[in-house]
């Protein structure tokens, strides 16, 4: 194998494209906190957003892309639990078809 040669990971389904429209945040600020120190015109460095994480990432890209410090994704995490909210039961390539997207945001 020669220094050039790349591996790469594949799977079915790797190459399908997800049509995203873009989203806008809005703030709900009776959920919003601001310590008593803070004036009311502050501006945060933390967001925390409740809702589809691809949605979420596809809404911060356009203001926030390389200016972003640290992202935490709630699942799915392919544990193979089905739980509540969601099933974590999913073939491996459907997974990696989710994630993708996600990940290259």
């Amino acid at each position: 194998m020669s220094s050039k040669t790349k591996l790469e990971l594949t799977w079915i389904g790797k190459n399908e494209k997800i049509n995203l429209e873009p989203r806008i945040l809005i703030e709900r600020p009776e959920l919003s906190f601001k310590s008593e120190i803070e004036n009311e015109n502050a501006t945060h460095d933390n967001l925390l957003i409740h809702g589809d994480n691809l949605l979420a990432l596809k809404a911060l890209e356009q203001d926030y892309a390389g200016k972003i410090k640290c992202i935490y994704i709630d699942p799915p995490y392919n544990t193979g639990s089905a739980f509540e909210h969601y099933d974590d039961n999913l073939e491996h390539s459907i997974w990696l078809g989710l994630m993708k997207p996600r990940l290259e945001i």
